[in-house]
């Protein structure tokens, strides 16, 4: 303490204050350091939330006292009760998950709700209910639900009921098997909906089709890459994988055109029925007693014989049908007009005995047997135009694009907090600066200002030996004018002569020289001091 007084003592004002200022300044850069260090480190709670929810959350978190940020539609609280208040606020229902679901059946009352009230309502609950049940997938972060449900009517039974369900997922976009099983977790709920009543849409990808569902013609591109992907693989089972590279082209129909055709063939007769007529009749006559003979003058008045006739008809009615062939023929788009597949497959090579790498193209053989295989796993039908090209060439090596990425120090540094790390590096980089350029300088200045020079030896020679005379006397670089230092014989003219003991002059000549090294770090103590002045 008594070290602190004298250095502060021996400082002037100007030292004073910038040994204040300092001690200030490390003061606040010490607690500003420290308060960041202690306050918590904020992590997410809940992001994505609409406003109704979100505002449900905030409020919850207000009630409870407990501090929070709110970035955007991201709401942020301590990294160490995050998980504590997100069980609570579950606890609360909150935050709440879709739409209401069949709790808004109980504010209904018996009294004054007509049936189409009730339908509606359990409409909406059941809406809310299957939206709470797609949001149980860890990989959905909304939905929604809609059903489109006719009023039963008598007479309109065959009408069925239509849904549509919109998502957001976490991952980017919903995949074909979450679509088919939201379809059928819909269609099970409702009674008289199938799953080819549901439509499910993806808000970042649009309307979600499945296999069975896609138009015909738009799957193109699909289809072209399964017939490329399937011929990958047969061929990589002989050349090694990466050694192929296959391309296929689909040239399809893109009109609807629907053929009705008759044939009728004459030469193909076929009896259908046969009707067969017969008849037959016989007529007799009496002979008459008067005839025109009889009365001819001449005439003989005998009377004459009976007559006789009869008659038979036979009619047959055929009936015969034409060969006919009625063809109905639908073609629908999609079908394939063209297919042409482009096969390049790597050659063969080679290393011979001094390590030099040789390539020589695949045999013909080889190449007609994959060229058999690669028809036969694509349906290749010359008649229909389709084109195979298959040859054998050199691969060029792939250049390298960059390099593999490594866990740096950072990674291998998981457990440790690095905005603490830096924290503290900077409290002590602070705290470094000030001691080296700001109180070590005022310090040493004050202590050289304010002790004495340091204390010389005496000097060893004639009248200064240890333990005589003047043996504890040292040089302070200060001239003493009093006549205590015993008398030199200095050599003037010819011979011996003393000097005169009270000139200090002659006095202060004589100690610098003899004694050269002390008087020249005295010198230097006082271009030190002259400076820092």
């Amino acid at each position: 303490m008594q070290n602190l007084l004298s250095l502060w003592n021996a400082m002037d004002a100007r030292r004073r204050v910038i040994v204040l200022g300092a001690t200030l300044a490390m003061f606040l850069a010490v607690l500003g350091l420290s308060r960041m260090a202690s306050a918590p480190s904020m992590a997410l709670l809940y992001a994505g939330l609409d406003s109704a929810a979100a505002g449900e959350v905030v409020t919850a978190l207000e009630q409870q006292q407990v501090p929070f940020e709110i970035r955007g539609n991201a709401i942020y609280v301590d990294g160490a009760r995050r998980d504590e208040l997100r069980m609570t606020l579950a606890g609360q229902g909150l935050p709440a998950a879709g739409a209401a679901g069949y709790e808004l059946l109980d504010g209904l009352s018996g009294f004054g709700t007509t049936s189409q009230m009730f339908d509606a309502a359990y409409l909406r609950a059941k809406e809310g209910e299957l939206a709470r049940t797609i949001l149980a997938s860890p990989q959905i972060r909304a939905a929604r639900v809609h059903i489109a449900q006719a009023p039963s009517q008598p007479f309109r039974r065959d009408e069925r009921p239509t849904a549509s369900v919109t998502v957001t997922s976490a991952g980017g976009s919903v995949s074909q098997a979450q679509a088919r099983a939201f379809k059928h977790l819909v269609a099970a709920a409702v009674s008289g909906m199938l799953p080819a009543d549901v439509a499910v849409v993806d808000s970042v990808g649009g309307l979600v089709r499945l296999g069975e569902e896609v138009e015909p013609g738009g799957d193109v591109p699909d289809r072209a890459e399964a017939l490329r992907r399937n011929v990958e693989r047969l061929l990589a089972a002989r050349v090694g994988p990466g050694r192929a590279v296959v391309e296929v082209s689909l040239d399809v129909e893109t009109e609807r055109e629907s053929i009705v055709e008759q044939t009728y063939d004459p030469q193909g007769r076929v009896p259908i029925s046969s009707e067969t007529q017969e008849r037959s009749s016989s007529a007799t006559q009496p002979a008459p007693g008067v005839t025109v003979a009889s009365n001819l003058p001449q005439g003989d008045a005998a009377a004459g014989g009976e007559g006789k006739s009869s008659s038979s008809e036979t009619r047959e009615t055929v009936n015969f049908e034409v060969s006919q062939t009625q063809r109905e023929v639908l073609r629908q788009p999609g079908a394939i007009r063209r297919l042409s597949v482009a096969v390049l497959v790597d050659g063969v090579k080679t290393t011979a005995e001094d390590g030099t790498v040789s390539w020589a193209p695949r045999p013909e053989e080889e190449l007609a047997v994959l060229r058999d295989l690669v028809a036969s796993a694509v349906g290749l039908d010359e008649e229909r135009g389709d084109k195979l090209t298959l040859r054998s060439l050199a691969f060029e090596p792939l250049p390298e694009e960059g390099t593999a990425a490594s866990p740096g120090l950072l990674d291998a540094m998981g457990g440790i907090n690095l905005m603490s790390v830096l924290q503290l590096a900077v409290l002590a980089l602070v705290a470094l600066i000030l001691g080296l350029f700001v109180l070590r300088p005022l310090l040493t200045g004050a202590a050289r200002g304010a002790s004495d020079l340091p204390a010389l030896p005496p000097p060893s020679g004639a009248g200064f030996a240890d333990g005589e005379g003047d043996s504890g006397r040292v040089l302070t670089g200060e001239i003493d004018d009093e006549p205590d230092l015993p008398a030199f014989p200095m050599m003037s003219g010819g011979g011996m002569e003393m000097e005169d003991d009270n000139d200090p002059v002659a006095r202060l000549r004589r100690l610098i020289e003899e004694r050269q090294t002390e008087s020249v770090e005295i010198l230097r103590g006082w271009m030190e001091l002259e400076r820092e002045k």
